[in-house]
């Protein structure tokens, strides 16, 4: 039987879902499409691949769908077929080594060590499109997390939530305004599988909120060697109200937001204890999951240890990671309302309510709040921010709570994000790469040697890569103005806004990022007679693709986005700027592989780390960019281009522009139309070179998990002491 026998769509029938008779020589291509390694994996993606080129297109590389969708016939002959079954084979013995981590850098180098795992908790997990829970780069991050810890045979578990429909459909009227439609999929369409408590049923515990008792169950996501437990509540024993809290990521106002991080937090360490896994240590990605610390206080101060203790022992195993220095980002609720959800909790752990709750007081914001942040900080012995200029930022932030401190000795550290390179590095470049450095250089790519040589490429060739990517691209973006005029657009004016007037000769910048209103998406049209003339320079056109989603409840940053999107539909641009519709991660792949210049335009300190310029990089696609998050430690001259600070006393808007301006007047232009022999751009080329090199050895999701594992991860899987320097309560 193929897939999950249930779905949270179908639960009150029981129903199974599409089942797929697999002919017995293949029946692992269940456990193949199940488990996410395929995902990063060239050789499981090309056995799919081989069942049926143009439906794994169709199906934007969902391998389960394009086994229910494949008829019978096909899959016969597959099996029977000695070169697929030779390819197969070599495949799933490929999954049977991920049963252990025999051989990774973790298991070769502290194999020894029993102690575990790491608990990840997470808001939203961008594991793959076909499992759309995820909103942007937070969830992108946990993702790339998982796969590199799984790469690296860290042993790790996840905990987040599973939203029965995702985050929002984007569509845009005629007029540019942005709607927010349910986000629908099947479950039965992932590789999710329901978990099932000990005696069958669905939810695995319980959890008091709101005054009513709510069963949480789980659906398990194998990520390589990782597993994800994803929480839910849709279910036959809950209140109907219960059964809808965890129906979209970030919908509704801060009564649901609150109830669903209780859930994540109380919800997932018991789930945990219910699965009989015992973490090392624990691992908050955000402050969404600080009521995670607050469980464990409760476990402990239930068994009689008092709260400052309880502290203290929470704090020695407990790691957060903040992401964001936009107040915004950070979810504060009344106390009031952290009464109403989770009831008179003091009471159950035998202290004050003033004592419990002062835990979230931060001494800048109103009295009389919980904000999350705060008591993810004072309970965590271990804080982060998530780039060398985050860093500082957090500790100038948080300075009030240690009020006797310089900010520069506070306890905050950072660690720079990084991406899966398995995940975002097109395949044409790693074929490039192999035949170049030869097939072991990804073997290698955790050092600086692979890296170092990818400056003598031969620069003709990797263009010639470069331009295949970029041809998929536009083909993409055609493509899907065509499936959007054929289905629901009406206008012409759509279709033209939506890319198809592009041209494969012209530099192609691309800005694809969350439309709030600091990521300053329309900074570029603060003088549009000079950006006109840009583009519409008929020796040396520029075009521009925007893509992204605009918080449902950020009013501004829809206005930016429907300020843009007019400007798709003015004849004076000639057709050269686009926006594509509803941005997730099969689009980000196709972008970040096919666009000449990645562009990012936050107003800093504003941008903690901004991880997309990181996979243009790994696809040899120099960035421009302000001197914020990972560019103001990443960039060196060679790279790509930087819009400095601007001056004290001006305005950064005008400042920036105005660099934004010159800098492709003057410089990224002329270079990129400089050819020489064979009509390859020789000097752009050394940029994207040295694009490659820097982001290949200094931003890689593979470091950032190792930095984890030897300044976390290791202490706690050793038992080492810890060493306390707590805020001030």
């Amino acid at each position: 039987m193929w897939g999950p026998a249930v779905s949270t769509l179908s639960r009150a029938s029981k129903e199974v879902v599409r089942p797929v008779q697999l002919p017995e020589r293949i029946k692992g291509l269940q456990a193949i499409a199940t488990n996410l390694s395929w995902s990063w994996d060239a050789d499981a993606r090309a056995l799919f691949r081989r069942i049926d080129n143009t439906l794994w297109y169709l199906t934007r590389h969902n391998p389960i769908s394009l086994l229910q969708r494949t008829p019978v016939e096909r899959l016969a002959v597959c099996a029977e077929d000695p070169e697929f079954l030779a390819h197969y084979d070599r495949v799933l013995a490929g999954l049977e080594r991920l049963s252990s981590n025999a051989g990774t850098w973790f298991g070769t180098a502290y194999g020894d060590l029993a102690a575990g795992p790491i608990a990840y908790f997470c808001a939203e997990f961008g594991l793959h499109n076909s499992v759309p829970i995820y909103s942007g780069g937070l969830g992108i991050l946990a993702g790339d997390h998982c796969k590199s810890a799984s790469d690296l045979g860290v042993p790790l578990v996840g905990v987040g939530l599973f939203y029965t429909r995702g985050y929002f459909d984007q569509r845009l009227r005629i007029d540019g305004w942005q709607e927010d439609a349910d986000e629908t999929f099947d479950p039965a369409t992932t590789p999710l599988a329901p978990v099932r408590g000990p005696a069958g049923e669905l939810y695995l515990t319980t959890v008091q909120a709101s005054g009513r008792t709510v069963h949480v169950g789980a659906w398990k996501a194998t990520v390589g060697r990782i597993p994800v437990y994803l929480l839910d509540t849709d279910l036959e024993e809950n209140d109907p109200a219960d059964r809808q809290v965890l129906r979209q990521l970030y919908a509704g106002g801060p009564e649901l937001r609150l109830r669903q991080e209780w859930i994540l937090g109380v919800g997932g360490v018991r789930v945990l204890r219910t699965l009989g896994i015992q973490p090392a240590g624990w691992h908050a990605n955000e402050g969404h999951a600080a009521f995670m610390f607050l469980e464990r206080l409760r476990e402990l101060t239930r068994q009689g240890v008092s709260l400052n203790e309880a502290v203290r022992r929470v704090r020695a195993t407990s790691l957060f990671t903040t992401h964001t220095p936009v107040p915004a980002g950070h979810d504060v609720f009344s106390h009031e309302q952290v009464e109403r959800c989770a009831g008179r909790l003091w009471e159950e752990m035998g202290v004050r309510r003033s004592d419990l709750l002062a835990l979230g007081r931060n001494p800048a914001a109103a009295e009389r709040t919980f904000h999350m942040t705060a008591a993810a900080i004072r309970l965590s012995g271990r804080v982060n921010g998530v780039a060398a200029r985050h860093g500082e930022e957090t500790r100038r932030i948080w300075g009030d709570l240690w009020p006797r401190r310089e900010p520069s000795r506070l306890p905050i550290v950072h660690v720079t994000n990084g991406v899966h390179l398995g995940t975002w590095m097109a395949q044409p470049l790693k074929d490039f790469l192999d035949r170049s450095l030869g097939a072991g250089w990804s073997r290698m790519a955790d050092d600086q040697q692979p890296w170092d040589r990818v400056l003598s490429l031969d620069s003709a060739a990797l263009w010639e890569v470069h331009l295949r990517l970029k041809a998929f691209l536009l083909n993409f973006i055609r493509e899907e103005a065509r499936d959007r005029w054929a289905a629901y657009w009406r206008e012409p004016a759509h279709v033209v806004g939506a890319g198809t007037l592009l041209s494969s000769g012209a530099l192609t910048i691309g800005f694809a990022r969350r439309f709030a209103t600091y990521k300053r998406a329309d900074l570029i049209f603060r003088d549009r007679d000079r950006l006109r003339r840009l583009l519409v320079n008929r020796r040396q056109p520029v075009q521009i693709i925007f893509a992204g989603k605009a918080h449902p409840a950020d009013e501004p940053g829809k206005k930016i986005l429907q300020e843009i999107h007019a400007f798709t539909r003015d004849p004076s641009f000639e057709g050269r700027i686009a926006f594509l519709e509803d941005y997730e991660m099969h689009l980000a792949h196709r972008l970040v592989q096919g666009v000449d210049l990645w562009l990012n335009l936050p107003r800093p300190p504003l941008e903690a780390c901004g991880t997309s310029g990181m996979k243009a990089g790994l696809n040899a696609v120099p960035q421009l960019s302000t001197a914020d998050g990972w560019w103001a430690e990443a960039y060196n001259g060679m790279n790509g281009w930087l819009i400095p600070p601007a001056p004290a006393g001006v305005d950064p808007d005008a400042f920036d522009a105005e660099q934004f301006y010159r800098l492709l007047e003057t410089e990224v232009v002329p270079l990129f139309y400089d050819r020489g022999e064979r009509r390859v751009p020789v000097a752009w080329v050394e940029r994207m070179k040295q694009a490659l090199r820097v982001t290949g050895e200094r931003f890689t999701a593979n470091r950032m998990v190792r930095e984890y594992a030897r300044g976390c991860y290791l202490p706690w899987l050793r038992g080492e002491p810890f060493n306390d320097d707590p805020p001030v309560a």
